[in-house]
Formats: C-alpha cells, sequence, structure tokens
C-alpha cells in the first residue's frame, strides 16, 4: 500500500537529508486537508547561533552574540553572601574594563 505524505518546509528538509543528517519530526494528518502530513523539528543548533567568547571569567564568561553582550556569572553557595557580592563586584568591573578594551581596540 502507498502513501503520500506531505512534507511541511520541503526544500530544508531535502537539504538537510541530502547532507546526511537525520530529521526529527512528527506524522500526523491535516484536519484542514486530511492529509497525511511530516512536520519536521528543528533544533536550536540549526539555527545558527554565533556567540564568541569574548573573556573568560574565574566564574563564568562574556559572549558576544549578533544581537547582544551576554555575561554568566556562576557561584557556589558555600562562599556566603558578603563574600559573593565581592566576587560579583569584581567580576562586574572586569566585564566592564573587558567592553572598554574591546571598544578602543576596535576604534584604532
Amino acid at each position: 500500500m502507498k502513501k503520500y505524505i506531505f512534507l511541511l518546509d520541503a526544500i530544508k528538509l531535502l537539504a538537510m537529508l541530502a547532507s546526511g543528517k537525520r530529521v526529527q519530526g512528527v506524522i500526523f494528518i491535516d484536519q484542514n486537508t486530511g492529509r497525511l502530513t511530516f512536520k519536521p523539528y528543528y533544533s536550536r543548533s540549526l539555527h545558527g547561533e554565533n556567540d564568541v567568547l569574548v573573556k573568560a571569567l574565574e566564574h563564568g564568561w562574556v559572549k558576544e552574540s549578533p544581537k547582544r553582550i551576554k555575561v554568566y556569572d556562576s557561584l557556589p553557595k558555600k562562599v556566603g553572601t558578603v563574600r559573593m557580592m565581592s566576587i560579583l563586584d569584581r567580576e562586574m568591573k572586569e566585564v566592564k574594563e573587558t567592553l572598554i578594551d574591546r571598544e578602543l581596540i576596535e576604534l584604532v
């Protein structure tokens, strides 16, 4: 028995299959058309997130994406609140200095 499957976003889907990648998705019967339909799942990695590491910090990092500057800091709870606040202040100062240095280098 032959079944025809309607492919959503067929060109992108076939390009992925031609490059040797597997495509996960869901097959369902469309309520409007009554046709068997395959809808691919596009994982996060396919969207081309281009984050570039600007600076590695002691407890995190600073990254640049096409639209944003991202700062991540993760501290252990066992250091205590007072010490945690001083670490955060110190690392934010380092982040600010890094961004200023980056701007100065771009201007030259």
